[in-house]
């Protein structure tokens, strides 16, 4: 543990050393027959009842009442009364209890931690055919570096070399390898515990996932303490029961003790101790399957989604168009014709064209320099290859363009929502090229586990065209799907949808940003997306995995249950004492000791939802 944890934890342990050496020394007093017996035990009580004063201070200007006022309330009576003996057992109680639950807090937060000590900060880089270390952040997209076995990859990019074994756990959360081959996509993160081998880099260290997954990880540790906004909501109540039960105490009886007793009892509360610690540990359960979720009102929110909003693109389908289909006229074939329209698409920066070029260079295609370059932004282009005239573009473009062939006589039998690039040769028609955006082979899955875990309406909302967004919704059998939105509607989805049910919006665009922001709980698809929907969103799956969003809405479901059993039970057990004590069977200190028993069995049982 470090930072403002360790410090703490060290702040509270300081506290136990007080209380315990004003107990030790009030015994040794006490046998030896000394004077000064309760001076020692007011001694080590009065730093404790100090801190904890101005912590009070502090939360009664910020306009919040919480359960440390009975703890103050107690050492006081206890003082007041002369019976600082059992001031000095709360003291040392209520600061061994906030010890405990510092603690505790730490290990859990163990997996969160772990993701920020494995940034890497040097590399190997060719330079020269030589290789040199030099700072990750020095590295520019298209270097050649050397990963050695058991280092952490530090920036994404391309395998260089034949194979690689890598341990990706801390992104995915699986414990087995992954074996890579040539030209396959290496996320910085993962740890080669294979051979060395070498990579191309795909882009600074500052923009790779390893870096957006650190800097979301130290924003969700910065976030409000998870126990305020379940444990807040019943402190009052708790703080009227334990006063009114004292009071009743006091009064029926006429022994003040009785009513110090109840107060005793009631110190530290299960509230301010199982709480926090489940949901730090639910979240830290998270990060290790490769969830992050940011705070602990998100995790509580995520455990009461009914409606789930889907983007469609990079969400329910990978987000990148590929190659189907090639449809060629005789006298063509698809290489040639694939050839050619990437060889002139290479002279545009349209995403269509883009898919086609990197396809062409995966199938080992010899591309030419195109020239004489003519196009129409979003419709198509022409342009001079290998001393031929080419047109590519869409159909009605090249129909327009060609003097022999029909571009729509070839597209019989082309499903709905398919993107079909036609391509013409010297004013000829030559082929059409049919370009998907796969449908991800787990959504189905991942749709019938949200199903399962209590999401019962699930809504595409998509930026496409509607009959793209329909075809794909037909396919998961989803019957409400709205395309062609632009951020505003997509907002107005996502109010309309939370009026009906708490709900959940899950894209990765900088378009889907404001919908997750406005929804109960904003999920982004990938750490390396775009940064403002990374930013916006209260969930952020670390890798581009569908599979781990119904992880995460289990985690939550799982924490919440916990926490409120373990707090249930904490209260109950809590109250049974009080009454003891308000009867006079159980004397402040050995109130004190039972209370103690009570919170250590509560946190225990928090801590399973790291499990």
């Amino acid at each position: 543990m470090h930072g403002p944890l360790s410090n703490l934890l060290s702040y509270r342990a300081l506290l136990v050393g007080v209380a315990v050496a004003g107990l030790a020394a009030g015994a040794i007093a006490s046998v030896l027959g000394l004077t000064w017996t309760g001076w020692a035990w007011t001694a080590g009580t009065l730093p404790i009842l100090a801190a904890l004063v101005l912590e009070i201070a502090t939360s009664l200007r910020r306009g919040e009442v919480g359960l440390d006022l009975i703890a103050a309330l107690s050492m006081s009576a206890a003082l007041a009364f002369g019976v600082p003996l059992a001031g000095n057992v709360v003291a040392l109680m209520y600061a061994g209890g906030q010890f405990l639950e510092s603690y505790a807090e730490g290990r859990a937060r163990q997996e969160m931690t772990a993701l920020l000590g494995r940034v890497a900060h040097t590399a190997m880089r060719y330079l020269d055919g030589l290789l040199e270390e030099t700072p990750i952040e020095t590295l520019m997209p298209g270097d050649r570096i050397l990963v050695r076995h058991g280092e952490v990859v530090p920036v994404d990019g391309s395998l260089a070399s034949a194979t690689a074994l890598l341990d990706q756990s801390a992104l995915t959360g699986e414990s087995m390898p992954a074996e890579k081959h040539s030209g396959d996509e290496i996320l910085s993160g993962s740890t080669n515990v294979g051979d060395a081998f070498q990579l191309r880099t795909a882009r600074a260290a500052a923009e790779s996932t390893y870096a957006n997954i650190v800097r979301l990880v130290q924003q969700a540790q910065e976030s409000k303490a998870p126990s305020e906004r379940l444990a807040d909501r019943y402190a009052i109540w708790f703080l009227l029961a334990t006063l009114l039960i004292a009071g009743a105490a006091w009064w029926l009886s006429g022994d003040r003790i009785r009513a110090l007793a109840v107060l005793v009892v009631a110190t530290p509360c299960p509230l301010i101790l199982a709480l926090p610690v489940a949901i730090i540990s639910g979240m830290s359960r998270a990060a290790k399957a490769g969830v992050l979720i940011k705070s602990g009102g998100a995790l509580e929110a995520l455990a009461k989604i009914q409606t789930a909003i889907l983007d469609k693109t990079g969400t329910l389908t990978f987000g990148q168009a590929k190659v189907g289909d090639v449809r060629t006229v005789e006298g063509w074939t698809g290489e040639e014709v694939l050839r050619l329209a990437a060889s002139l698409d290479q002279a545009s920066g349209h995403v269509i064209a883009d898919a086609l070029v990197v396809d062409a260079r995966q199938r080992g295609l010899a591309l030419s320099s195109p020239s004489g370059i003519s196009e129409v932004a979003g419709t198509g282009l022409s342009g001079m290859v290998d001393g031929h005239h080419v047109v590519v573009g869409g159909s009605r473009f090249v129909h327009d363009r060609a003097r022999r062939g029909d571009p729509y006589a070839l597209r019989t039998g082309i499903p709905e929502g398919n993107v079909v690039v036609a391509v013409a040769v010297d004013e000829a028609l030559a082929g059409i090229i049919t370009l998907i955006d796969e449908v991800r082979p787990d959504a189905s899955a991942m749709l019938e586990a949200l199903r399962g875990a209590g999401i019962h309406r699930v809504v595409i909302a998509s930026g496409d065209r509607q009959d793209v967004v329909d075809s794909v919704a037909g396919s998961l059998g989803l019957s409400d799907a709205f395309g062609e939105l632009d951020p505003a509607k997509k907002v107005e989805i996502v109010v309309r949808e939370r009026e009906r049910a708490p709900t959940m919006m899950v894209g990765d665009g900088v378009n889907d940003a404001p919908a997750l922001a406005s929804a109960d709980v904003g999920v982004a698809m990938g750490a390396r997306g775009s940064a403002a929907s990374s930013e916006s969103a209260d969930v952020v799956l670390l890798v581009d995995r569908l599979d781990n969003l119904t992880v995460a809405v289990n985690i939550a479901h799982r924490t919440r249950r916990i926490a409120l059993q373990s707090v249930l039970a904490g209260l109950g057990l809590s109250v049974v004492a009080m009454v003891a004590a308000a009867f006079g069977f159980l004397p402040p200190v050995a109130g004190a000791l039972v209370q103690e028993a009570i919170d250590i069995a509560v946190i225990l049982n928090a801590l399973r939802a790291l499990r």
